[in-house]
C-alpha cells in the first residue's frame, strides 16, 4: 500500500487526474486486506491492486464513471454473485471497494511524506464520499466538513494507528458497535465517539505505520538475497557485521543501512525500541558474534529471532546462551536452524526459506502446503 500512495502523490504532483479504489471490508478468502489500493488514471494507467486480478477490470470501469462525474461509491463483489462471476472473482471471498477521486494534494502529500519518513499517519475517508483528511501526531490536515466529524476522525485514526490496522470505523454516540462485515475476515472495525457530537458516519481509515524492521547480523553471501527479499516485502533493512571487508554497502543495494560494528554493540546502542514487527536474523555462523547478539535479541520484544547453523551448531549455541544467562523461555523463542524446510540450496533459496518463516510467524501461518489444509486460502 505504501508504494501505491507514493505513486499517487507523484501522479498528483505531475498533474495526472486519477481515481482511488480501496478495499473496505473482506469476507472469506481475499488476497488483500482492508486498505489495499488501486489507482486508475484518466489516461488509462493503473497502479496497485485490490484483488488477485479478479475484479480489476470492473474496478477500472467504475473508476472511469467516477472520473466522469459520478459520486464516490462502495462496490461489493462476491463469489456467489452473478456480477462477481462475470468479473471472475473465483477466490471464494467477498470484497467491498470504495471508489472515489483522489484526495486533495495537501492531504495526499502529507500521507506520502510521513509514510516515507516512517512517521505514523492515517488517511481517513468517509464511505459517503464527503471530504477526507490525514491524521497523526501532528494533528489533522483536511476536513470531513465539520469540526465534530474531524475530531471523531482524529480519534479513529489514533486508535487504528495504535493497532497498526486499516479498516472501517463508525463515529457518533449512537453507534455502540461498528459494522465489522460479518466474518472474522472483515476489516478491523471500531467505534470513535467525539464527545457525542459527531454525526454517525462510517470512515475508512488507512493506517501507515512504520515499516517492519529486518535486522541482519552477518554480511555473508546469504545476507545479500535476504536483504533484497526483505526490502521487496516492505522492510526497513539493516545489515551489520564487525568485518569491514564484508560490510560493504555496494553489496546490499536494497538495505537502508549497512554498518561495520560488533552485532551486540550495535544492537545495544542503536536498535532502539524492538517490537513484534522486528525480525532478527543472525547469519555470521561464528559464536564470538552470534551468542552476544542473540542473548540481547532473545530478551527483546522482537517478533522473530533466527540463527543460521547446523543442528550441531544449534546445540552448541544453546549451551553457550545458557552460560550467558539466557532462560529456557528465551531459548524457546530461537528459530534455529533458521528458515522453513523448502528443500532449497544456495543463498537465494535459503534466503527465501528464511523470509517465508518470518512471514509465517508474523501472520500466524502454519507453513504447511495449502493443498493439505482446509478453509479460506487467505486467512483473516
Amino acid at each position: 500500500m505504501r508504494h501505491v500512495i507514493e505513486q499517487a502523490a507523484a501522479w498528483q504532483r505531475a498533474g495526472v487526474r486519477f481515481a482511488m479504489a480501496t478495499v473496505v471490508r473482506t469476507w472469506g478468502s481475499a488476497p488483500h486486506g482492508a486498505g489495499a489500493t488501486m489507482l486508475v488514471a484518466a489516461d488509462g494507467r493503473i497502479a496497485g491492486s485490490v484483488s488477485g486480478g479478479c475484479v480489476e477490470a470492473a474496478v477500472c470501469a467504475a473508476a472511469e464513471e467516477v472520473l466522469a462525474g459520478e459520486p464516490a461509491r462502495v462496490e461489493r463483489w462476491g463469489v456467489g454473485d452473478e456480477d462477481a462471476f462475470a468479473v471472475g472473482l473465483t477466490c471464494g471471498g467477498t470484497i467491498e471497494v470504495l471508489i472515489r477521486e483522489a484526495p486533495p494534494e495537501a492531504v495526499l502529500g502529507r500521507v506520502a511524506r510521513e509514510a516515507a519518513a516512517g512517521v505514523p499517519v492515517a488517511l481517513v475517508t468517509p464511505l459517503d464520499g464527503g471530504g477526507c483528511l490525514a491524521a497523526g501526531g501532528d494533528g489533522v490536515t483536511g476536513s470531513l466538513g465539520e469540526a465534530a466529524s474531524d475530531r471523531a476522525a482524529g480519534l479513529a485514526a489514533e486508535g487504528m494507528l495504535g493497532r497498526g490496522a486499516s479498516g472501517v470505523v463508525s463515529t457518533g454516540a449512537d453507534q455502540e458497535t461498528a459494522d465489522a462485515g460479518g466474518e472474522a475476515g472483515a476489516a478491523g472495525a471500531a467505534t470513535a465517539d467525539a464527545g457525542g457530537c459527531a454525526p454517525a458516519r462510517e470512515l475508512l481509515v488507512q493506517s501507515f505505520a512504520p515499516r517492519p524492521r529486518l535486522l541482519i547480523f552477518g554480511a555473508a553471501e546469504f545476507a545479500r538475497p535476504l536483504t533484497a527479499i526483505g526490502a521487496a516485502l516492505g522492510h526497513r533493512v539493516t545489515v551489520c557485521d564487525a568485518r569491514p571487508a564484508f560490510a560493504v554497502p555496494a553489496r546490499f543495494p536494497g538495505a537502508d543501512e549497512v554498518v561495520t560494528d560488533r552485532p551486540d554493540r550495535w544492537f545495544a546502542a542503536h536498535a532502539g525500541p524492538v517490537g513484534p514487527a522486528t525480525a532478527v536474523c543472525v547469519l555470521t555462523h561464528d559464536a564470538r558474534f552470534d551468542v552476544p547478539v542473540l542473548a540481547l535479541a532473545l530478551r527483546s520484544g522482537a517478533g522473530y529471532v533466527g540463527a543460521m547453523g547446523s543442528r550441531r551448531t544449534h546445540a552448541d549455541r544453546l549451551e553457550r546462551l545458557r552460560a550467558a544467562g539466557a532462560t529456557e523461555a528465551e531459548l524457546a523463542r530461537l528459530r534455529s536452524p533458521i528458515g522453513l524446510d523448502l528443500g532449497g540450496r544456495g543463498a537465494e533459496e535459503t534466503a527465501l526459506s528464511i523470509m517465508a518463516e518470518i512471514v509465517a510467524v508474523r501472520r500466524g501461518g502454519s507453513g504447511a502446503p495449502l493443498t493439505e489444509r482446509e478453509g479460506p486460502v487467505h486467512g483473516s
